[in-house]
């Protein structure tokens, strides 16, 4: 008989590294993304708007995007022929053909938000008549009851009054009443988390657990966490800890409305009259051509481009801005050569943030 060869006595590897989130080193730095809900239009049934949202939501989580700014590029308009009673208001209705920038938002902060806090967080609406049948982000913040990790998103069910006990009456020991009010917060444990503050019920928090607590600390009484802002957990450990969702008037407002300190240092727009993408790669006699940064905020347009949004942008007509490069530190063509005569804005997104990904990892500022 001849003997097995080693090759064939080894089973292929197929397991897959990135299911498990390990933190590595904090990183301060962010990249945001910045698109019109009008894309929203090009999508003419509910079923598409909404498809068209998550796969905008994919490439926001696959490419570890901190925020998603959607503006007004003056595009948004009702549109026509659709069904009248599609036409509502984003207080009981559908908002996909009356309201797209709406619309976006909604479905984009409900595929952010982890599954099990969904119905707390979201009523039943009829923007989300689809969400469900979309692909899961399946981020490191969407954490399953018997995953640990020592940061959790949870949501706050009840205040807890002086002197109250969470433990159970068998578990109960004499301790000193609490000096103030605290909330009881539930992160998807078996147990909920006590944290000494007070939040109205139903808020989303970001937990932080003991470093020494696990599973099976929280299946065997009550638990204690702290409040903490969402970004520690990328800024102390380097999660990914998904994405914010803001909105702004006008394309200049994407900008003069950061939330970040200091604002954005890096600005990118898009369009196929900009320099080719690779181009920032490369290496100049005066060194690199983009300079470390703490946040790059990466900006795309609508079926009709940047530059429709600048011509209804009354700031910018103000200030006499007539062409959108004139806004940005860098203007990038993603695809050049491209075959089709359009790339859409979805498509875009994928191409924008896989050819600035090298970008991103070597020039942000980790600390």
């Amino acid at each position: 008989m001849k003997r097995k060869s080693v090759a064939q006595d080894v089973k292929p590897d197929t397991s897959k590294p990135t299911a498990i989130f390990e933190a590595t080193e904090g990183r301060a730095y962010t990249v945001s993304v910045a698109l019109p809900g009008s894309i929203i239009i090009n999508a003419l049934t509910p079923e598409l708007k909404t498809l068209l949202a998550g796969r905008i939501a994919r490439a926001l989580a696959v490419f570890c995007v901190d925020e998603i700014v959607v503006f007004d590029d003056g595009q948004s308009k009702q549109q026509k022929g659709a069904k009248d009673h599609y036409h509502r208001n984003a207080d009981g209705g559908f908002t996909g053909f009356s309201d797209p920038n709406y619309f976006l938002m909604h479905i984009l902060s409900y595929l952010e938000t982890p599954p099990f806090l969904r119905p707390f967080l979201f009523p039943l609406h009829p923007d989300l008549r689809f969400a469900g049948s979309l692909p899961s982000l399946d981020m490191p913040h969407h954490l399953k009851s018997h995953e640990w990790c020592r940061y959790r998103e949870g949501v706050t069910i009840k205040k807890l009054m002086e002197g109250e006990n969470l433990k159970k009456p068998k578990k109960r020991k004499r301790e000193e009443a609490q000096s103030k009010e605290a909330s009881l917060v539930d992160v998807g444990l078996p147990q909920k988390i006590s944290v000494p503050v007070a939040i109205p019920p139903d808020t989303r928090v970001t937990i932080k657990l003991p470093q020494d607590s696990n599973i099976s600390a929280s299946e065997n009484g009550s638990m204690t966490g702290s409040v903490v802002a969402p970004s520690t957990p990328r800024e102390e450990d380097g999660y990914y800890w998904g994405y914010g969702v803001r909105a702004a008037a006008s394309l200049s407002a994407v900008i003069t409305e950061c939330t970040y300190s200091g604002g954005y240092d890096l600005t990118i727009g898009t369009s196929e009259r900009g320099s080719p993408v690779a181009d920032l790669g490369r290496r100049t006699p005066d060194g690199d051509r983009v300079p470390q940064f703490n946040h790059m905020l990466v900006v795309f347009g609508g079926v009709a481009g940047l530059e429709v949004a600048v011509e209804a942008d009354g700031e910018l007509q103000k200030m006499g801005v007539k062409k959108p490069n004139e806004l940005f530190d860098y203007w990038v063509n993603l695809c050049p050569g491209q075959g089709s005569r359009t790339i859409r804005t979805e498509e875009a997104v994928w191409l924008g943030l896989m050819g600035l990904r090298e970008i991103v990892v070597d020039k942000g500022r980790k600390r």
